[in-house]
C-alpha cells in the first residue's frame, strides 16, 4: 500500500516511498500548474469571465433595519439574511494549503461543496455607500462590529434602533458583512455557521486522537466536553472504551487518571438534514466535576471536517462581492458590484483567525487577486488557532490557566519572516502573501491583557524575547495601554478577580483606526504610527515585579505566573500533513514572553492608552488574579485587567501607606482634571487616534464619573 504526505514547500501530495525524487517532482509541478494558472488567469480576464467560486447565494429575507432609520447622507440600511454555496477545484494551488481537502468528496464537475450562513447590512441605495465591506469575522457564530464600532446594545440578531447604535458603520456608508465560517457549531441563538465537508479514505471514516480540556465553571455531574455551544467528534466504538479522563487542580500538575468506570459519555444525535453538523458529547462524572479544576477527555474519534474550507469560505465570498461573482449576488448595481474594497475586522478567535487566513495565504483568490485590502486582528495576541488541521476545533485557545497547551500560540507569531531556534522553522504571518504581492494592510490592535494572558509580545519580538521584529511596512501595531481584552462596565465588578475589573475603553481608537485604514487602502496617507512598548527602549521588559516597577500597592497582590506558550511535539506528522499524533502534547522548550514597564503609578508605559488611563484617576492593569472562591486561586483570570483607584485625598493616602500621589494632590478639583483630559484628547486628535466626535463623548462620560470620585476631596475643603 503507498501511503502520502504532505510537500512542506508546496502542499501537494507526495509518496513517502519515493520522498525527495517526488517533491522534485512535486514542487516543479507546482510551478508549472502555477505558470498555467497565471495563464489561465489572463485568458479570464481577457475573455471577462469569471470563476464559480461561490456558486451561488440564496437569499431567505430582506428587510429595513433599524427600523428604517436614514444615516445622513448613506441613508437608510437594509437587512439581508441567507446562505452561500461554494465550490472548490481542489487542483487549483491556491486550494493547496486546505489540509485534506485531497479527501473531501467530489460532485459531477469533480469539485468539493459546502455553504454557509450569510448576514449583510448595507445601504438601501448602495451607490450612496463608500464601496468599502467591514467583514465581521464573527466570533464562535456571533456578530461583535456593531458593539465595537457603533457603541451597539448587544444582539445577535440585529434589527432595531438601539442595535444601530450612534449608527458610525452606517453614517460613514461602510457594507457590513458577516458569514458562517465555523464548522463546529451548533445551531441556535441565530449563530452563524459553515457546513464543510468530511473528510473520508475511499469511503471510509478517517480516525485520530481527540483531546477535550474541560474546566468547569461551577460543581457539576454533567458538562459538555467542548464550551460555547460547539459541538464534538464523534467518538469510534473502540475510542469509547479505551477513551481516557484524567484531573489536576493547575497546568503543571501530573494528570491523574479517573477510572473508566467512573464516568460515562453521552452522543447526541444529528439530523439527517445537518450535513457536516458535529454532534453534541457530553461527559457524566457521578462524583461530580469541581470547579475551575482541569479535566482532559481524549479519545479516539471519526470523521474529521476539512475545516480549512473555513477561510476558503471568506476568501471567496469577499472575492465574489469585490467582482461580481455568483447568482443572485444581493451587492450588485445594474449587474456590477457596488463593492470596490474589504476591511476583515475580527475579535480575540475571529482575530487569530485573520491571522492564520494569512498565513495560509487565502488572502490570494482563485485568480490570484487580493481578497481584504486592509484587516484588523483585534486581541489575538501573538496566537493563530485550531482552524486548518485534522480534527481542527476552532473553539479552542491558549490561556495561562486552561488551555494551556492547545496549538493556538505556535510560531510563527510576528508578521516578519523569522527563525525560530525550537521548531528549527523559518517564517512569518505574511511570508506567502508579501512573496505574491498580496499583503493586506494590517492593523494589528491588542490590549494590556494580552500580554499576560495571550503572549502579546511575541507579535513584535523574536521567538525567544531577545530582540524587537522588523515590522514590514504594511503592518502597524497598537498596544492599548492600561486596557484588558474586552473593557468591563462602569462601576466594575470582581467577578473571579481580587480586583475589580478594568473600564479602561479602547473602543473610540478603533473608529478612528478603521477610517484610517480605508484611506490608506485607497492609496491616501498611511495609518497612524505603530505605538507599542519595546525592548530597545526599555519599555518592554520581563514580568517580575522588579523588572516592570510595579508599585508595593497596599493589599493587591502581583502575579507570580503568566501564560508563556511551549514548543509542543504533536507527533511527526505535525509539520507536514498538520495530523496531531501524540495527545496530551509534549512541551519541548518555551518561547519568552514580556509585558509594558510601568510608571511610578503602576499604568504601562510605550503604549496608545485611553484617555482616562493616559490622565489617570487608578492604576489600571492588564492582569488580575483569581479569588478563592472562583477556585485556582492566585491563577490569573483569563484576559481581565484590574482596576485600582488612587487614594482620594493625602490624609487616605497616609493612612494606607499607598506610595500612589492622591487625588487632591494630582488634580485638586473635578475641573482641572478634566482639563488635562481634553488636552490629551485634542493631542490624540491632532495624531489621527481619535475623532472630534469621541473626544466631546469621552469627556461627557469621564465628567460624570470624576464627580463622584473628588466629592470626598470638596467635602474635606468645605470643613
Amino acid at each position: 500500500m503507498i501511503t502520502y504526505r504532505t510537500c512542506r514547500e508546496c502542499r501537494g501530495r507526495e509518496t513517502a516511498t519515493q520522498r525527495s525524487e517526488t517533491v522534485t517532482r512535486c514542487c516543479a509541478a507546482r510551478r508549472y500548474t502555477n505558470l498555467l494558472a497565471s495563464v489561465a488567469a489572463v485568458w479570464l480576464l481577457v475573455q471577462g469571465a469569471t470563476q464559480a467560486e461561490v456558486v451561488r447565494f440564496e437569499i431567505q429575507s430582506r428587510e429595513p433595519f433599524a427600523d428604517g432609520r436614514a444615516f445622513g447622507e448613506v441613508g437608510p440600511y437594509e437587512r439581508i439574511v441567507g446562505r452561500v454555496y461554494y465550490e472548490l477545484d481542489p487542483d487549483l494551488p491556491q486550494n493547496q494549503n486546505v489540509i485534506d481537502l485531497e479527501l473531501a468528496p467530489r460532485n459531477e464537475r469533480g469539485n468539493v461543496e459546502l455553504f454557509g450562513d450569510l448576514f449583510v447590512l448595507a445601504p438601501y441605495d448602495l451607490a450612496k455607500g463608500n464601496g468599502a465591506i467591514l467583514y465581521d469575522v464573527n466570533n464562535r457564530g456571533n456578530k461583535l462590529a456593531l458593539r465595537f464600532f457603533n457603541f451597539a446594545s448587544g444582539s445577535n440578531d440585529p434589527r432595531n434602533d438601539a442595535h444601530a447604535g450612534d449608527g458610525f458603520l452606517m453614517r460613514y456608508g461602510f457594507t457590513i458583512v458577516s458569514s458562517g465560517w465555523d464548522g463546529e457549531l451548533l445551531p441556535g441563538g441565530n449563530r452563524l455557521r459553515l457546513a464543510p465537508p468530511v473528510a473520508r479514505d475511499e469511503n471510509q471514516p478517517i480516525t485520530g486522537l481527540v483531546r477535550c480540556e474541560i474546566v468547569p465553571n461551577s460543581d457539576v455531574k454533567r458538562t459538555v466536553v467542548n464550551w460555547a455551544n460547539h459541538g464534538s467528534y464523534r467518538p469510534t466504538k473502540q475510542g469509547q472504551k479505551t477513551a481516557t479522563f484524567t484531573h489536576r487542580i493547575l497546568p503543571a500538575d501530573p494528570r491523574v487518571p479517573i477510572p473508566r468506570d467512573r464516568w460515562t459519555l453521552h452522543v447526541s444525535e444529528v439530523p439527517s438534514d445537518s450535513p457536516g453538523q458535529l454532534p453534541k458529547v457530553e461527559l457524566e462524572m457521578p462524583d461530580g466535576l469541581k470547579k475551575a479544576h482541569i479535566y482532559e477527555l481524549i479519545y479516539e474519534a471519526q470523521d474529521p471536517l476539512v475545516h480549512g474550507t473555513c477561510f476558503t469560505a471568506l476568501r471567496d465570498l469577499i472575492s465574489a462581492f469585490k467582482h461580481g461573482g455568483g447568482k443572485d449576488n444581493p451587492l450588485l448595481v445594474d449587474g456590477e458590484a457596488a463593492i470596490r474594497r474589504a476591511h476583515g475586522f475580527g475579535v480575540s478567535q475571529s482575530g487569530r483567525f485573520l491571522r492564520e487566513f494569512l498565513y495560509w495565504s487565502f488572502n490570494e483568490d482563485e485568480q490570484g487577486r487580493k481578497v481584504f485590502d486592509g484587516v484588523i486582528p483585534h486581541v489575538s495576541g501573538g496566537g493563530m488557532g485550531s482552524f486548518n488541521h485534522r480534527f481542527a476545533q476552532p473553539t479552542r485557545h491558549v490561556t495561562q490557566h486552561d488551555h494551556h497547551d492547545y496549538p493556538a500560540d505556535r510560531f510563527p507569531f510576528a508578521y516578519e519572516t523569522q527563525h525560530d531556534p525550537l521548531s528549527d522553522q523559518t517564517d512569518g504571518i505574511l511570508r506567502r502573501a508579501l512573496a505574491s504581492d498580496t499583503a493586506p494592510y494590517v492593523l494589528h490592535t491588542q490590549s494590556e491583557a494580552e500580554y499576560w494572558t495571550r503572549s502579546g509580545s511575541l507579535a513584535h519580538t523574536d521567538p525567544l524575547g531577545k530582540r524587537d521584529a522588523e515590522v514590514p511596512e504594511c503592518v502597524r501595531i497598537y498596544l492599548f495601554g492600561g486596557t484588558q481584552h474586552g473593557p468591563s462596565g462602569f462601576p466594575p465588578g470582581r467577578g473571579n478577580g481580587q480586583n475589580p475589573a478594568n473600564p479602561g475603553d479602547y473602543k473610540p481608537y478603533l473608529r478612528a483606526l478603521l477610517l484610517a485604514l480605508d484611506r490608506w487602502s485607497q492609496g491616501g496617507e498611511p495609518a497612524p504610527p505603530s505605538v507599542y512598548p519595546k525592548i530597545k527602549a526599555g519599555t518592554l521588559v520581563a514580568w517580575d515585579r522588579e523588572s516592570t516597577g510595579f508599585p508595593p500597592i497596599p493589599e493587591i497582590r502581583y502575579p507570580a505566573v503568566i501564560q508563556q506558550p511551549s514548543y509542543l511535539d504533536l507527533g511527526p506528522r505535525w509539520h507536514s500533513q498538520r495530523i496531531i499524533d501524540v495527545q496530551p502534547p509534549i512541551p519541548r522548550g518555551d518561547y519568552r514572553v514580556l509585558v509594558p514597564r510601568c510608571d511610578e503609578d503602576g499604568n504601562a508605559i510605550g503604549c496608545l492608552s485611553p484617555p482616562e488611563v493616559a490622565v489617570p484617576v487608578a492604576t489600571y492593569t492588564g492582569w488580575n488574579l483569581r479569588n478563592k472562591e472562583a477556585g485556582a486561586e492566585n491563577e490569573l483570570v483569563s484576559l481581565v485587567g484590574s482596576y485600582l483607584t488612587f487614594p482620594i485625598t493625602e490624609a487616605d493616602r497616609k493612612s494606607t501607606k499607598d506610595p500612589r500621589r492622591s487625588l487632591e494632590n494630582r488634580y485638586g478639583t473635578p475641573e482641572k482634571y478634566l482639563a488635562q483630559l481634553e488636552n490629551k484628547c485634542r493631542e490624540l486628535e491632532q495624531a489621527g487616534y481619535l475623532l472630534a466626535e469621541d473626544v466631546d463623548r469621552t469627556l461627557g462620560i469621564h465628567r460624570k464619573r470624576v464627580a463622584s470620585l473628588f466629592e470626598k476631596v470638596l467635602v474635606d475643603r468645605s470643613r
